[in-house]
C-alpha cells in the first residue's frame, strides 16, 4: 500500500502542477541533450544551463532546427534518458512524452503496445498478420514487430517523437505517429565512456562506448550494454523465476568509410538479447469460480508476491541486424542516400502472469494456465532518398521497399492440479516438453510493401516569411497468410489482401518574427490490413485510416531563455480495427478473438503545449501537457448472437496527461553537481475494447543527483557519480485493468520504487 505521507505529497504536487498548467497553458517539448559535442564538459554544462540551445531533428528526412520544423515533435535527448534512468523504449511508459503511451501487451513486457494521441494502439498487435499504428525506427530502419521493442538502447543521441499521421515521409503503420531513435556515430577520434552500477531487486548495469582513432578512410565504434534486475513480485514456487524481471544485453559495431568529401558509407551490425519474465496480473476481486485461496488473497493494493506459485522461465528475445547507409553529395545542393537493412527476430514466450486469475477450482482439476508462444521474423528494407534545394525550394523524393516473413505458434498447457478439497496443489507437466503440448494455433504471414514519396517546401523569394509545403506517398501493400494449425489440427484457412492508397500532406507555415512561427498542416496515414490468428475464421480486415489537421505555434524568446510550442489537432479515424474476445469459460485455456473494422468514424481532438524556461542561471523548468478528447466508435461483436453493434472508446487515450521537470546545475570548480526531478501524471484510460474498464490515474516521480565532470588527475579523464530513483514516492496504480464476470476483477500494477547508484568514466 502507498504510505499516507506519499499520497499527501503526491496530491499536493498534482494540484500544484494542475495550477501551473492553468496559469501557463503551456508545457515543455524537448528534453534534448543540447550540448555542443566539442565544448569542455563542465563549462559547457554551465552554458547549457543559462540559455536554451538549438535542437536538431530529422523529422523531414533532413536535419533541421526543431523551431523551424512545422510539425509537433518532442525530443528526448541522451541527458534526459540518463536523468530518468531510461534503459529501453518501455521506460517511456512513465509519461515523459504525455501524448505517447507505451505499455506491455497484457502481462508481456516482451511486446510493446504504443499509441499516440489515442491512435495506433490495439488490444493485440503481436501476431504475424497484425501491425501497429505507431512506427518505430532506429537510424532510419523500420522495426516491423511489437516484439523486440523492449531491447536495451545503445548509445542514443536522441529520440524523436513525431506526433500525428506521418504517412507521406514515413509510410505505412504511422497513422498515430512515429518514434525515431538516432544513435551516435563514429567520430574518428579516440574516446571511451564506461559505466557500472547497482540497484535494488538485485539489479546491476554496465556499458561501454568506445570510439577508435581513424585509420585511413575508416572510423570505428563499439557499443556494449547490460542491464539486469530481479523480479519485483515473488513467485512462491521454489527455484522458479519471479515476476517482472529482466536481463537486457546488446552489442553494436559501427564502421564509417569516408574515401572522399562527397561520399561516405556506414555499416553497422547489432545484436540484442532481452530476457524477461511477465508482469504479475493481480486478482483484485475474486470471481464466482474462485478458490478459497483466491478469495483470501485478492487485494486492491499491490501484493509483494503471487497467491499461487508456478513454473516460470524467461521469455527470450534475440534480435540482430545489418545496416548499410550510403551518402553521395552529388553537388552542394543535391544528396543521394540509400538505407539498406536486414533484420531477424526470434522471440520465445513463457507467460505465467495470469496464474492467480485463470485458476478456477474443481476437485482434482487442472489450473495454472501457461501461455507459451514462439515467434520468428525476418525483414528486408531498402529506402532511396534524393534530397535537394534551390534558392527557394527544398525537396525530398524517394522510394521504399519492405519485405517481411513472420511465423508463430501458441500453446496453453496447465501446470498445476488441485487436490480434492482445494487445500493444496501439485505441479504437472514438469519438466515441460513443448513437443508433447497441444498447439492451439500456428500461422505464417508474408508482406510486400512498395512506396514512392515526395515532399517539397517553397519559400517565395519576394515573401520569405511564407513556407508552402506539399507532398504525397503512394503505397502498395500485399499481405498473405495461412493459419497452418487450429486447435492442434491441420488447417488450410488463409487470406490474401492487396491494398493501395495515396497519403497527401499539405503544410502552410508563416514566420511572425525571427523566432516565432505558426503553421497549419493536413496529413494522413494508415495501419495495414491483415487477419487475426487467434480467430476461428482467419478472415481479412481492412486497413485503418487517419486524417488530421494540426494548427501549431513555435516560439523562442527572452534571449533564448524560453521556448513555447503549441499544437492543436483534429483527427478522423476510419475503419478502426477493433478486437473482440470470446469469454473464457471455467477450465478453458485457449484464447479466441476476432477483429472487425468499425462501422462509424471516430475523432481525436486535443492540444499539446510544451514549455522550456531558464528563469535563473543554472535552473531549467520543463512543462509538457497533452489534452486528448477521443470519440466512441461502433463495430459488430462477432461473438454475440445476431452480431449486435457495440459502442466502445479507443485504447490508451488518457484525457489529461503531463510531465513537469526541474533541473538545477551547481558549478563546483571544474566539476558540477546536477539535480533532476520529474513528475508525470495521467488520467485513466481503456486497455480493451470488449472490457471498457478505466485504469487508475497516476502520478510518478523520478529523480537523479549526479556529481559530473570530476577530473581524474593526470589521466585526462573525468568521472561521474550518480544516485537515481524511478517512482521515487513508490506510487502505485493499475495500468491494465479487467472486470471479467467469471474470473473476477484483476489488473497489473506499475513498477514499485527502484533506486540505484552508478559511476561513469569518460576518456
Amino acid at each position: 500500500m502507498t504510505h499516507p505521507l506519499s499520497r499527501a505529497v503526491a496530491g499536493v504536487l498534482h494540484t500544484r502542477a494542475a495550477v501551473l498548467l492553468a496559469v501557463a497553458s503551456a508545457a515543455l517539448p524537448a528534453f534534448a541533450d543540447e550540448r555542443p559535442e566539442d565544448a569542455p564538459a563542465a563549462g559547457l554544462e554551465a552554458m547549457a544551463a543559462t540559455t536554451l540551445d538549438s535542437v536538431v531533428v530529422s523529422a523531414q528526412k533532413r536535419e533541421t532546427n526543431l523551431q523551424e520544423t512545422p510539425i509537433s515533435v518532442s525530443v528526448v535527448g541522451a541527458e534526459a534518458l540518463a536523468d530518468r534512468h531510461a534503459i529501453s523504449l518501455a521506460s517511456l511508459a512513465d509519461g515523459s512524452v504525455p501524448s505517447l503511451r507505451v505499455a506491455p501487451f497484457a502481462t508481456r513486457s516482451s511486446a510493446l503496445n504504443i499509441g499516440m494521441r489515442g491512435i495506433g494502439a490495439s488490444g493485440d498487435a503481436n501476431q504475424p498478420a497484425r501491425d501497429a499504428g505507431v512506427g518505430v525506427y532506429v537510424d532510419g530502419v523500420f522495426l516491423g514487430r511489437s516484439q523486440g521493442l523492449g531491447m536495451a538502447l545503445y548509445d542514443v543521441e536522441r529520440i524523436e517523437v513525431l506526433k500525428g499521421p506521418q504517412g507521406t515521409l514515413f509510410g505505412r503503420n504511422t497513422e498515430g505517429g512515429a518514434i525515431s531513435v538516432i544513435t551516435r556515430q563514429p567520430t574518428g577520434e579516440f574516446g571511451l565512456k564506461a559505466t557500472a552500477g547497482v540497484s535494488n531487486y538485485g539489479g546491476y548495469n554496465a556499458g561501454a562506448h568506445l570510439d577508435l582513432p581513424r585509420v585511413g578512410d575508416f572510423s570505428f565504434k563499439l557499443d556494449g550494454v547490460l542491464d539486469a534486475r530481479g523480479g519485483t513480485t515473488d513467485n512462491p514456487m521454489r527455484g522458479q523465476r519471479d515476476f517482472n524481471a529482466y536481463d537486457k544485453r546488446g552489442l553494436r559495431f559501427t564502421t564509417l568509410w569516408q574515401p572522399s568529401a562527397d561520399f561516405q558509407a556506414t555499416y553497422a551490425y547489432d545484436y540484442s538479447y532481452d530476457a524477461t519474465t511477465p508482469y504479475h496480473a493481480q486478482l483484485l476481486v475474486a470471481g464466482p469460480y474462485a478458490s478459497q485461496a483466491q478469495r483470501e488473497g485478492a487485494s486492491t493494493g499491490r501484493r509483494d508476491g503471487s497467491i499461487f506459485g508456478g513454473p516460470q522461465e524467461d521469455s527470450v528475445g534475440k534480435t540482430d541486424g545489418h545496416l548499410l547507409v550510403m551518402d553521395w553529395m552529388l553537388s552542394d545542393a543535391l544528396q543521394l542516400k540509400s538505407i539498406s537493412a536486414y533484420r531477424e527476430l526470434r522471440q520465445s514466450q513463457f507467460d505465467q502472469g495470469l496464474v492467480d486469475v485463470i485458476s478456477t477450482f474443481a476437485p482434482n482439476g487442472e489450473f495454472g494456465r501457461y501461455s507459451l508462444a514462439q515467434l520468428w521474423q525476418h525483414q528486408y528494407s531498402e529506402e532511396l532518398q534524393l534530397i535537394g534545394n534551390t534558392d527557394t525550394l527544398e525537396y525530398a523524393v524517394g522510394a521504399f521497399y519492405y519485405r517481411e516473413a513472420v511465423a508463430d505458434n501458441a500453446q496453453t498447457p496447465n501446470t498445476l492440479r488441485w487436490n480434492a478439497d482445494g487445500s493444496g496443489y501439485t505441479v504437472i507437466n514438469a519438466p515441460l516438453d513443448l513437443g508433447k503440448v497441444r498447439i492451439d494455433r500456428a500461422s505464417k504471414a508474408w508482406t510486400d510493401s512498395l512506396g514512392i514519396f515526395g515532399q517539397a517546401t517553397w519559400t517565395p523569394a519576394a515573401f520569405d516569411r511564407l513556407h508552402l509545403t506539399a507532398g504525397g506517398r503512394w503505397t502498395r501493400d500485399e499481405k498473405e497468410g495461412v493459419l497452418r494449425t487450429l486447435n492442434d489440427a491441420p488447417s488450410d484457412l488463409a487470406f490474401d489482401g492487396k491494398w493501395s492508397r495515396f497519403d497527401p500532406m499539405v503544410n502552410i507555415a508563416y514566420d511572425l518574427g525571427r523566432d516565432v512561427m505558426v503553421y497549419l498542416r493536413y496529413s494522413t496515414g494508415f495501419k495495414a490490413g491483415g487477419a487475426n490468428s487467434r480467430s476461428f475464421s482467419y478472415r481479412a480486415f481492412a486497413p485503418e485510416e487517419v486524417s488530421a489537421f494540426e494548427l501549431g505555434l513555435k516560439s523562442q524568446f527572452w534571449d533564448n531563455r524560453a521556448r513555447l510550442n503549441l499544437a492543436l489537432f483534429d483527427s478522423r479515424i476510419e475503419n478502426k480495427q477493433m478486437d473482440f474476445y470470446l469469454p473464457l469459460a471455467p477450465g478453458q485455456s485457449r484464447t479466441v478473438s476476432d477483429t472487425t473494422n468499425a462501422t462509424t468514424t471516430g475523432t481525436s481532438r486535443g492540444a499539446e503545449v510544451e514549455l522550456n524556461i531558464v528563469p535563473l542561471d543554472y535552473l531549467t523548468l520543463s512543462l509538457n501537457y497533452a489534452y486528448t478528447d477521443i470519440g466512441a466508435l461502433q463495430a459488430p461483436n462477432p461473438y454475440v448472437e445476431g452480431n449486435p453493434v457495440v459502442t466502445v472508446l479507443p485504447l490508451y487515450a488518457p484525457k489529461n496527461a503531463g510531465s513537469l521537470a526541474v533541473d538545477y546545475l551547481l558549478p563546483l570548480g571544474a566539476a558540477a553537481l546536477k539535480f533532476h526531478v520529474d513528475g508525470n501524471w495521467s488520467d485513466g484510460f481503456y486497455t480493451s475494447e470488449i472490457e471498457q474498464t478505466l485504469t487508475d490515474s497516476s502520478f510518478v516521480v523520478n529523480a537523479r543527483v549526479a556529481l559530473i565532470d570530476v577530473p581524474l588527475n593526470g589521466t585526462g579523464a573525468t568521472a561521474e557519480f550518480a544516485l537515481w530513483s524511478r517512482n521515487l514516492l513508490d506510487e502505485q496504480h493499475l495500468f491494465y485493468k479487467s472486470s471479467s464476470t467469471s474470473l473476477g476483477s484483476y489488473g497489473i500494477f506499475n513498477d514499485p520504487r527502484t533506486f540505484g547508484a552508478e559511476i561513469s568514466i569518460r576518456f
